[in-house]
């Protein structure tokens, strides 16, 4: 939880003025209806599962906006308000600080980047083609194709990357293959297809101001009180005093 914490203030202390986080407050989403193997919280730690609606009141207290997705996914909520934030013309750039692969998706031009923190790694619409062969508009195609292992959906079997990436590269999107490229994959590929592609549609926020950081709240100290970590509290503190207003 303390990780977490510390890198939203990383990402003020770096020049971010506006913050939102998004959690899987459960983890079955309406995707779950869709395809029987979608990720569940089968199997997963239950101390790990016990952290998640506390890591949600700690980042309150840190005077973060959350958003605790039900329904839908975290991940569609990232999406939409990189979305919303990107047609605001006052905002310089949005910056998506996650790994996973489905949000690449949302990358436009070097407007909206994705941020890989522990690669220190800043993915454009450039980097987004270089590292999977495809633009970020073809991405929910390209994992329709490979696949997603952490959403528990398997892909098209004989296909791989660099296939994947080369049939997007001649055909397009997957509703524009001949019948003879997917043959009879095609109807699982358009079902994987939409697993993969992110809603954009989340009712979250009014405008861009309501995620403007104006530092922690008086109950923070509490909970870096009981975290054991009283550099949160600090580096909150001076973050507070040195984020632009």
């Amino acid at each position: 939880m303390s990780g977490v914490l510390h890198t939203i203030l990383q990402m003020v202390e770096k020049g971010a003025t506006h913050v939102g986080v998004a959690t899987d407050h459960v983890i079955e989403s309406f995707r779950n209806d869709l395809w029987p193997g979608y990720k569940t919280s089968e199997g997963m730690e239950p101390a790990l599962l016990a952290q998640f609606h506390p890591l949600e009141d700690a980042l309150a207290a840190l005077g973060v906006v959350v958003w605790p997705m039900v329904e839908l996914e975290a991940d569609d909520a990232l999406a939409s308000a990189a979305r919303l934030a990107a047609a605001d013309p006052r905002v310089e750039k949005v910056c998506i600080w996650t790994p996973d692969k489905d949000l690449a998706q949302c990358v436009r031009d070097q407007r909206v980047v994705q941020i890989h923190r522990r690669s220190n790694l800043i993915l454009d619409a450039e980097g987004v083609q270089k590292k999977f062969g495809v633009p970020p508009e073809r991405i929910p195609d390209f994992l329709a194709l490979v696949g997603d292992s952490a959403d528990g959906y398997p892909g098209i079997d004989g296909i791989g990357e660099v296939g994947a990436a080369r049939l997007i590269r001649q055909h397009g999107a997957l509703e524009d293959f001949p019948g003879n490229v997917l043959g009879a994959n095609r109807d699982m590929a358009l079902l994987f297809k939409k697993l993969a592609t992110l809603r954009t549609d989340a009712a979250l926020l009014g405008q861009v101001d309501e995620l403007h950081w104006r530092g922690a709240t008086s109950s923070f100290a509490a909970w870096s009180d009981k975290l054991g970590d009283q550099r949160l509290l600090e580096r909150a503190r001076v973050s507070a005093g040195t984020s632009r207003p």
